[in-house]
């Protein structure tokens, strides 16, 4: 079974940093996307940022050079460094597993695992 487990949530002030964990167990594709979401009340899920196994990487506009997305697979470890945060980026933020079959899914429906999510406030 498939288990994704994220991590490493909270409150910061505008401007400050955080660095979201998502550990992964059961995952055995060799080729495969992995991306975080993140969803405030009454919207739907926005992706943020993928990495494919191959080290293919994706970014929303909106976070583009503020957020890293990076992977440990010795550690079975997806990581979201999101810096200079800002109110707008507070949400519960979601990663998210899929086999890859030639590209990475922008939509969660396209993604057939993910965890419980972790929440991330930014205040001004």
């Amino acid at each position: 079974q498939v288990q994704l487990v994220e991590s490493g949530g909270g409150s910061v002030q505008s401007g400050g940093s955080l660095r979201l964990s998502c550990v992964l167990s059961g995952f055995t594709y060799s080729f495969y996307c992995m991306g975080w979401f993140r969803q405030t009340p009454g919207k739907e899920h926005e992706l943020v940022s993928s990495i494919s196994s191959d080290d293919v990487t994706y970014y929303a506009d909106s976070v583009r050079g503020r957020f890293t997305v990076s992977k440990d697979i010795g550690n079975n470890t997806l990581y979201l460094q999101m810096n200079s945060l800002k109110p707008e980026d507070t949400a519960t933020y979601y990663c998210a597993a899929e086999e890859y079959l030639g590209y990475c899914p922008r939509q969660l429906g396209g993604y057939s695992v993910w965890g419980q999510g972790t929440q991330v406030t930014v205040s001004s």
